[in-house]
């Protein structure tokens, strides 16, 4: 079940809706106590919530261990004097092992077969949902309790809400328990919140059903058409469309997580500040899941050394950084290869080309209209054999095999999508949200969310959605 999906909209969230909001008519007088209810409702609704996508029951009771342990490593952290660091090496190595059993296991066997020539069985290991983004924010919480920055929860339930939390909990955004510890044991609840939270969460609606959905069709058409058939404008055409497709549905997921949050009293973390609008590559990942971003810097760049012992050590601890960033992303070496580009990029802007596109701001968007798409292009297609045949029909002047093309197929698929591309252009910007600020309250934006809200139904009804594309991640 994802939040694009009849049954979410008009079943699950009502109900889930009905249960939390018990406390307003029974225990008004107890705003404790009423917490504490709304945070169990919370764990229990997202848990129920949680079970409709994993393949296997038994990843439920995986994911209630993760929740008990952690738990529990937190409580012996802070009471520790002497095994702080013990208790904490423990809780990081059982995140992380579920992590890469479910996540790398086969990768990695399938490539210590074909290196080292050997004949290890390969299973076929089905990824719990959601796993990189749980783990993730269980291990913060046990490196922030160690470091103090945090106390640890000493109510189960608080805490089982805080990881389990459906807004957030398959596809992030990633949320540190700092983030939210304090409206875990109180938080206010206002039919101001509750309108805010459904204006975003249907904003966010329509960005996944009405564009990336829409636009992500270009793509599909030219998956099923066979890369070596396409021709060079179509191929842009193509890489242009999946770039549309993955902010759009990625950012609309993170904006309906952001709109239940705040529904329910959590002010979550923003995902997506505008990255389509950076002048750098450098820009662009401050701005592209930064609740990852940060994650990473904090846990990974930082800890190793960040930039404070060189150039050289800067470099390294980058390339490390980007290296996981790549595998964090999936199992397989077009994401390591796609790591491994952004960090040459990025190297180069800071030591050679960053000044120059900074200051020249034309330059700068010319430069990004270019190189995102081709980023991209590393992270859609897994096969090298065809990401050389697509990359190739990009630059048409390559030596290339004949094929049969048609140089004019652009002209339909432009005629058939033109809408969606101007869509996305104008959504990329700052322009509607600057408006969208302006008119929030009035009665026009309460038609124009409404009129949104029900096409996307519409969509949904005639089967024209998608999952979402980082459920895989």
């Amino acid at each position: 079940m994802v939040f694009s999906s009849l049954k979410f909209i008009f079943i699950f969230l009502p109900v889930f809706m009905i249960a939390y909001s018990l406390p307003a008519i029974g225990l008004k007088d107890d705003p404790k106590t009423a917490t504490q209810y709304r945070n169990f409702v919370i764990f229990a609704g997202s848990v129920l919530f949680y079970s409709f996508g994993v393949k296997k029951p038994v990843y439920i009771l995986l994911f209630l261990l993760t929740v008990m342990l952690n738990f529990i490593v937190a409580q012996f952290i802070e009471n520790s004097r002497y095994l702080r660091k013990l208790w904490l090496t423990f809780g990081v190595l059982f995140n992380f092992w579920w992590l890469i059993f479910f996540k790398y296991w086969s990768f990695g066997t399938e490539n210590i077969n074909h290196f080292f020539h050997q004949s290890f069985t390969v299973k076929d290991i089905i990824l719990p949902i959601g796993i990189s983004f749980y783990t993730f924010q269980n291990v913060s919480y046990i490196i922030d309790v160690y470091r103090k920055k945090a106390k640890a929860e000493k109510n189960l339930v608080n805490y089982g809400a805080y990881i389990s939390m459906f807004p957030q909990l398959i596809a992030g955004p990633i949320v540190t328990f700092d983030h939210v510890a304090k409206e875990l044991r109180s938080r206010t609840h206002t039919i101001q919140k509750v309108e805010d939270g459904l204006k975003t969460f249907t904003i966010g609606l329509g960005y996944k059903v009405l564009i990336a959905n829409q636009i992500g069709g270009l793509w599909s058409d030219i998956s099923a058409i066979g890369y070596e058939s396409i021709s060079s404008k179509l191929a842009w055409l193509g890489i242009f469309a999946y770039s549309f497709q993955l902010y759009f549905d990625f950012c609309g997921y993170s904006l309906m997580a952001i709109g239940l949050g705040r529904i329910m009293g959590f002010e979550l973390p923003r995902n997506f500040d505008h990255p389509y609008m950076s002048l750098t590559m450098t820009e662009f990942w401050r701005r592209w899941h930064m609740t990852l971003g940060s994650w990473f810097k904090d846990y990974i760049y930082i800890p190793l050394g960040g930039n404070r012992k060189g150039d050289g050590r800067m470099v390294f601890n980058m390339l490390i950084v980007w290296l996981f960033t790549g595998l964090w992303h999936g199992a397989s070496w077009n994401f390591v290869l796609w790591g491994l580009v952004l960090f040459l990029i990025i190297m180069s802007e800071k030591f050679w080309t960053g000044k120059v596109l900074n200051k020249v701001k034309p330059l700068g968007h010319l430069y990004m209209l270019l190189i995102i798409p081709l980023t991209w292009l590393l992270f859609a297609i897994t096969d090298f054999h065809e990401l050389g045949i697509y990359f190739k029909r990009l630059i048409p002047f390559l030596p290339q095999k004949t094929y049969a093309v048609m140089e004019n197929d652009y002209v339909e698929y432009w005629t058939k999508y033109w809408k969606y591309f101007a869509l996305g252009l104008l959504f990329s910007t700052r322009i509607p949200e600057f408006i969208y600020k302006k008119i929030k309250n009035s009665i026009i934006t309460a038609l124009a969310l409404l009129a949104v809200f029900w096409m996307a139904v519409y969509c949904m009804v005639k089967g024209l959605d998608d999952p979402f594309m980082y459920f895989r991640f």
